[in-house]
């Protein structure tokens, strides 16, 4: 039943918190807040959390897309960071949104970063299940890391808890399937990233696929990644 203002039960009341300052930093700080254009968005970050990469708007507007003519209510959007692909497909798709990462810091970028651009978003920092936990929604983003351990030294430029996905790099992706699973409204979607077709089989093979609560659609193979779509059974 809905609300008293009309919001279907279930779906988040929370209003966004206010957005934190950050630390002022001399300007030539090379590990100082640094400014990046996301598709228009000015989306600021510093080398504590993973830097915006162009290709992951994709993601944004393939979110927006589904939203379309997916249920009411706002986006979901796991792993975070500094907020820049949910805060797009929000943006793109006229949705609220909220965002969830285990990271303060990251936390506070997409707190500053809803803010300037005028979105709003309730920013939870913490577990990913408990944050959400007896809510529902019609649309999830799922942004986790997806870098097996062994290979995070690989990229000396990232920091390693926003890439280490585990040994197989698949274990916070399929901790956002358990989360999508639980969450997502009957006929609702999740739109997850993840490094490359040979990440599909561990997709594929996720309780939840292989019990018919989530259904997989399609994959879409970038450079950098891979984006894949499931849909919620019902």
């Amino acid at each position: 039943m809905p609300d008293d203002l009309g919001r279907p039960a279930g779906l988040p009341t929370r209003r966004p918190s206010p957005a934190p300052l950050l630390p002022a930093v001399p300007r030539d700080d090379p590990d100082g807040p640094r400014t990046a254009d996301f598709e228009g968005l000015s989306i600021r970050w510093d080398p504590r959390v993973l830097e915006p990469r162009p290709w992951t708007a994709a993601q944004s507007t393939w979110a927006a897309k589904i939203a379309e003519q997916a249920p009411y209510g706002p986006l979901l959007e796991l792993c975070s960071g500094a907020g820049h692909i949910g805060l797009l497909a929000a943006l793109l798709s006229r949705r609220e949104l909220v965002q969830v990462d285990a990271d303060p810091v990251a936390c506070d970028y997409a707190r500053t970063n809803a803010e300037a651009a005028g979105i709003v978003t309730d920013v939870r920092c913490g577990d990913l299940r408990e944050a959400v936990r007896g809510e529902r929604y019609p649309v999830v983003v799922a942004d986790p890391p997806w870098v097996p351990t062994q290979d995070v030294g690989t990229f000396p430029a990232d920091p390693v808890t926003a890439i280490d996905g585990g040994p197989e790099g698949m274990d916070l992706a399929l901790a956002c399937l358990d989360v999508a699973a639980e969450v997502l409204l009957p006929g609702g979607s999740v739109v997850i990233q993840v490094g490359g077709v040979h990440h599909l089989p561990a997709l594929n093979g996720h309780d939840a696929v292989l019990g018919g609560r989530l259904v997989f659609a399609e994959a879409r193979e970038f450079e950098r990644g891979l984006l894949a779509h499931l849909t919620a059974a019902g």
